[in-house]
């Protein structure tokens, strides 16, 4: 059975990663960041039009935002600031996603807490976080609670799905204060 661990050795040549006298802290790479240096290319390629990734530190790919900018929708003409996270477990456990933009949104509480269910490290339904999910699977779906996940009938933000079934031109307005004034 061909391991990630037994290919990433075989990737490297069979080297162990030490140079003589050094110790194998100082020289060995994580699996996480070597996933992030493959997935974080194959996603720059990949990017939505309407999302913009951005590295504060750019030796640290574990860490970095996502601009999401709908075109279309109740969220129209407004800048959403994610902040992702990646364990060092990865891709074993999903990213840490948090919206820093406030939004009126039934998957997207005030606070910035998100229902998506692939971020979900345990699934009854199976739709939850797998190790053959990427970065860009992240990505898709953030953009995606945009338009089609867009998701009233399991919200996260109760009040908000309610407030969609009770007034949904009031919540349309409520949506265009927020992006107004919080997303711009």
């Amino acid at each position: 059975m061909l391991t990630l661990a037994s290919k990433l050795k075989r990737d490297d040549g069979g080297k162990t990663g030490r140079a003589s006298g050094a110790s194998d802290s100082t020289h060995r790479v994580s699996i996480r960041d070597r996933l992030l240096t493959k997935e974080v290319s194959e996603l720059e390629a990949h990017l939505p039009s309407t999302c913009k990734a951005s590295f504060p530190d750019e030796d640290k790919l574990h860490h970095f935002q996502l601009a999401v900018s709908p075109d279309e929708g109740y969220y129209q003409s407004g800048r959403f600031q994610f902040e992702i996270d990646v364990p060092e477990a990865y891709n074993m456990v999903p990213p840490k996603v948090r919206c820093l933009t406030r939004i009126w949104h039934p998957n997207i509480t005030e606070n910035g807490e998100i229902c998506l269910s692939l971020l979900r490290e345990h699934s009854i339904d199976g739709t939850g976080w797998a190790p053959t999910r990427t970065l860009k699977d992240i990505v898709w779906g953030l953009n995606s609670l945009f338009t089609d996940l867009l998701n009233f009938d399991d919200p996260l933000n109760i009040d908000a799905a309610e407030h969609h079934l009770r007034d949904k031109e009031d919540f349309r307005n409520k949506v265009q204060d927020y992006v107004k004034h919080y997303a711009r």
